[in-house]
């Protein structure tokens, strides 16, 4: 059985210091591989100075994360919550008046719960589960078009709205 005390790096795995300054002659004599004379001569140069560049730490973002200005959110409405909204047509105007979602909001209608009655959908998102049980309970299902009208919504934020 192995013990602690047994244990050793192979050979070759731990070497000397490089000492160097160590006269005038050989490869890291004198000047010790710094060269002649300057910042890089110097023992005082501070940490991370690029000789007058723009260091690193000051180049880089600070930003935590990164906020996509062309997010489109949708407000979420379950299978089971249809099940209870009363109407037989669901809209995001009807839905922002049964005070399900914020009024003008995106609406994207999901599959949890079940459904036990045919509804008319009309949203802007339909996942594929929730169509397949509206579906099945004799239901139809309409995707409403973006208001913004293209691919991506215009930018948000205060850096992109403010020009």
């Amino acid at each position: 059985m192995m013990k602690l005390h047994d244990l050793h790096a192979p050979v070759g795995a731990n070497r000397g210091r490089r000492r160097v300054g160590r006269g005038i002659s050989g490869r890291r004599g004198k000047t010790a591989g710094r060269g002649m004379k300057g910042t890089g001569a110097r023992d005082n140069m501070k940490p991370g100075f690029e000789g007058g560049q723009l260091p690193l730490a000051q180049r880089v973002p600070k930003l935590k994360g990164f906020r996509n200005p062309f997010r489109v959110s949708y407000a979420v409405v379950n299978l089971d919550t249809l099940d209870q909204f009363t109407g037989d047509e669901a809209t995001p105007d009807s839905l922002a008046a049964a005070g399900l979602v914020k009024k003008g909001s995106l609406v994207k209608v999901l599959g949890r719960g079940e459904l036990h009655r045919p509804i008319r959908v009309k949203t802007h998102a339909v996942s594929a589960t929730a169509r397949g049980r509206i579906e099945a309970e004799g239901g139809t299902v309409e995707v409403l078009p973006p208001p913004f009208g293209h691919d991506r919504p215009p930018a948000q934020g205060n850096a992109l709205t403010n020009r």
